[in-house]
């Protein structure tokens, strides 16, 4: 035996979408109900466990044995729940999963999504929500089904056998997306990346399960609160709802047509006295971070770490990594100065100081979310520095910018300088101002112009209406290599899509195979974009579409052109960097990772030697200026 398809149906009282399943297979009551397998690609087979049926020994031991490849759709989620219903840990690296082959070639995060878009005769039988629905959760009690809690098999066999058919059909269709897949083979690099991603989230992040209740138990009390407060000020019966509150305020003379942050945030500059403490009262009222803490309580397993939060090629346009569950991705910044004071505020549950000594409970709760997660020792957390300035700069071959990174400057404080006509220091004078310089570099690198610079908050952070188009020309004037190199692509990718042809620039190849195009990478992995064709764009140019998970996440037809495609270049390189320095940085024990950032657990590291490793360069990448900076902490934060 070579290889072994596998399907699971199973039960456990845990809610598996907002827990994961590794506290959904934590559970008391976790079963697994249906075995549907396939051995070398032969006949599938069905083992009725519900009934009685057991799993033959062969299989037992294929599934122990390293040697066997287990592959299924979403495999993380049949490894770890055979592993808790065989009593051992099954090791990642004998596992393969269909749904990261998937998203390697572009495709839909879903076996129905998969199966669609291929065109497979034997699709995912729509069924089976319903069928997952009576077995696989508890169900609530009524007079009607005696009240009880859960359905077997027993109380509807029709369904039941139904839901073997399905159960077995799900291999089906694993094993056919698989030989539909089968000249498109996933590099053996990319599976290795998968094992250390599966070994992370195996691995999960601690919470301190304390402070995250005291949180939670604050962020109640808080609310009573100011909802009171609100309610005594407008003499509304719920001044939480937009409909009431906009008619309020609209009797208060002001014209409002949304309650949204931004409009709330505008409407507190022009307003005083109680129309003002109202929309305060809004603004705290309707922060949404702190239900993170929520989030952590409910993904946390019984050892206090939540696991299962980064899903591998989660990104389908650049292969990057996805959060899930708790979020790690959009955690909110930190700035309070007395951070650890504040915390410890929190953990005692002590309110009334809070509140006396910080003016919105709300946003001294949102800030410390962060700090939910603890070490056993110490975090290194360490970060590419401008990871993104950088490889562009690399792939355009912008010399005066490699120059600047060459001599340790920083990219944001130069833009920042350059746009306000002033010296700009990191930590130092005019510091305030990298961030505008940050935002101009992110919304003009990648062709972006005025609309880019207003939609990340140009406007709101000073800039004038009237500077923007100056500094869009301003920042191409001085990139022109970066501007040539958008445009190369373009070229490039109508050339390959128009022709069949193979195309190169900037030592990124282009390719077209089986109606699908391919950006061929530096490090050897393949960006894929499915039935390209050429279409007109709504300005009457020339324009590429392909195929993807767009923004309505459904399968759609997407408009692209030389500067989005550079985007996903870039993200997608500086994601096999990170990828890299992972995998340099295996033999640490790596919890979490955020964008450019990774986060180690460790009781006696050396943060000097981390940074280090981190800012090794790959083979693939001779030239490419990397630096790397990090800090320790005893709970997690921005530094």
């Amino acid at each position: 035996m070579r290889k072994l398809n596998i399907d699971i149906e199973s039960f456990s009282s845990v809610n598996l979408t907002k827990s994961g399943v590794y506290k959904y297979a934590e559970s008391e009551d976790f079963d697994v109900l249906l075995f549907a397998y396939a051995v070398d690609d032969g006949d599938e087979q069905v083992v009725d466990l519900a009934r009685g049926e057991t799993i033959p020994q062969e299989i037992i031991d294929a599934i122990k044995d390293d040697a066997v490849l287990k592959w299924a759709f979403n495999a993380q989620f049949e490894r770890v729940c055979l592993s808790r219903y065989l009593g051992v840990h099954l090791n990642p690296s004998a596992w393969r999963c269909t749904m990261v082959w998937s998203a390697y070639m572009g495709l839909p995060l879903s076996l129905e999504g998969v199966g669609a878009v291929l065109g497979l005769d034997e699709q995912k039988l729509k069924t089976g929500k319903e069928f997952i629905r009576y077995f696989c959760v508890p169900c609530h009690p009524t007079k009607t089904n005696g009240h009880r809690t859960r359905n077997f098999f027993y109380h509807d066999e029709d369904k039941w056998i139904q839901f073997k058919a399905y159960n077995k059909r799900d291999v089906v269709v694993e094993m056919a997306i698989a030989n539909k897949l089968n000249k498109f083979q996933v590099p053996d690099f990319i599976w290795d990346e998968y094992v250390l991603d599966q070994s992370i989230n195996d691995r999960g992040i601690q919470i301190d399960r304390t402070f995250v209740q005291q949180a939670i138990q604050i962020d109640e009390q808080n609310r009573c609160l100011l909802l009171a407060e609100q309610q005594r000020l407008t003499n509304l019966e719920n001044p939480n709802s937009v409909k009431q509150l906009s008619q309020w305020l609209n009797d208060q003379g002001l014209d409002v047509s949304s309650l949204d942050k931004k409009a709330v945030n505008t409407l507190l500059e022009t307003t005083t006295g109680t129309v003002n403490r109202v929309l305060q009262l809004r603004q705290q009222l309707a922060k949404s971070s702190v239900k993170k803490y929520k989030a952590m309580q409910d993904v946390a397993c019984k050892d206090n770490r939540c696991r299962g939060m980064f899903q591998f090629l989660g990104a389908n346009r650049t292969g990057r990594f996805s959060g899930r569950l708790v979020q790690l991705q959009n955690l909110p910044q930190n700035h309070i100065s007395d951070l650890k004071e504040a915390r410890a505020l929190v953990k005692q549950g002590n309110m009334e100081a809070l509140s006396i000594l910080y003016n919105d409970t709300s946003n001294v709760l949102s800030e410390l979310i962060r700090t939910a997660f603890i070490p056993n020792g110490l975090f290194y957390v360490v970060d590419f520095s401008a990871i993104e300035a950088r490889v562009i700069a690399w792939l355009a071959k912008e010399t005066w910018r490699e120059d600047l990174f060459k001599q340790g400057g920083d990219i944001y404080c130069m833009s920042a300088s350059q746009m306000f006509g002033v010296p700009v220091e990191k930590h130092g004078v005019n510091s305030e101002l990298r961030q505008k310089g940050k935002i101009a570099e992110l919304a003009c690198g990648y062709g972006g112009s005025v609309g880019a610079l207003t939609a990340m908050g140009a406007l709101e952070m000073g800039l004038k209406q009237e500077e923007l188009q100056p500094l869009v020309n301003a920042w191409r004037g001085s990139n022109p290599k970066i501007v040539q190199l958008w445009w190369a692509v373009d070229k490039c990718v109508k050339e390959t899509v128009k022709e069949r042809s193979i195309t190169r620039t900037h030592g990124i190849t282009f390719s077209y195979q089986s109606g699908m195009l391919f950006i061929h990478l530096p490090s050897g992995r393949k960006l894929t974009y499915i039935k390209p064709r050429i279409g007109e764009n709504t300005f009457g140019g020339e324009s590429v579409t392909y195929e993807g998970v767009g923004a309505t996440k459904k399968w759609e037809r997407i408009e692209s052109y030389g500067p989005k495609f550079v985007e996903n270049i870039v993200q997608a390189i500086a994601r096999d960097i990170l990828m890299y320095a992972m995998k340099n940085l295996k033999d640490y024990q790596i919890v979490a990772h955020v964008h450019d950032e990774v986060i180690i657990e460790a009781t006696n590291a050396s943060l000097d030697d981390i940074c280090r490793i981190m800012s090794q360069v790959p083979l693939w990448a001779t030239g490419l200026i990397l630096d790397a900076d990090g800090y320790t902490c005893e709970f997690y934060k921005k530094d």
